[in-house]
């Protein structure tokens, strides 16, 4: 490949990229109170809603990413050093639906993490006992009750409300909704801790 057109393709990524943070920050923005805060993006994966967290919770915020895919951690961990090198990033290489060791969080993001969870419940419960008391679960996920392959135990926007109930969460709500290419539409929706 020649120099001009590895230019254009690392152009088309980072323009690509850059979308996918902006779509995720317009998922997540209603449910961020301000700058700061100790949070985690449970189930980060490559990282593009850990970003998004990021440009919400900065310049003091800190951020938990959590993933058990190591060579995705280590990616995210490159990027960040060399995008945001103020920022406080802490990768914790682990499996989500077992125990965490995590400080007290002010909040926690879930994107596209839970659709991998067959059994939601003693799931979620374990996880949100590392909220402070008021701590914000932001969960995003495609709006749909269908699986399939790439989401085999899908969350839609009402069996969320009903999943954060019986988690003992309060006050659940859908805070925003994206056309998706996948799947038609995601949701963001937020409940706090007790």
């Amino acid at each position: 490949m020649s120099l001009n057109r590895q230019a254009g393709f690392a152009s088309g990524w980072v323009q690509r990229e850059a979308r996918r943070i902006q779509k995720a920050i317009t998922l997540l923005r209603p449910g961020i109170p301000g700058p700061g805060g100790v949070w985690a993006d449970i189930g980060c994966g490559d990282g593009i809603f850990t970003s998004a967290l990021y440009a919400l919770i900065q310049p003091d915020g800190e951020i938990y990413a959590v993933d058990r895919d190591q060579f995705a951690l280590d990616a995210l961990a490159r990027h960040f050093a060399a995008s945001y090198p103020d920022a406080t990033l802490h990768t914790l290489r682990a499996d989500f639906t077992h125990e965490l060791n995590l400080p007290a969080l002010d909040g926690m993001v879930m994107a596209n993490s839970l659709h991998f969870v067959a059994d939601k419940a003693p799931v979620l419960a374990r996880l949100v006992r590392l909220l402070k008391p008021a701590g914000r679960l932001m969960v995003v996920e495609y709006n749909t009750s269908q699986g399939n392959s790439a989401v085999p135990y899908p969350l839609d926007d009402t069996s969320f409300i009903k999943l954060a109930g019986q988690v003992g969460l309060r006050e659940a709500r859908i805070l925003a909704k994206i056309p998706s290419s996948f799947l038609e539409e995601m949701y963001a929706g937020i409940a706090l801790a007790r």
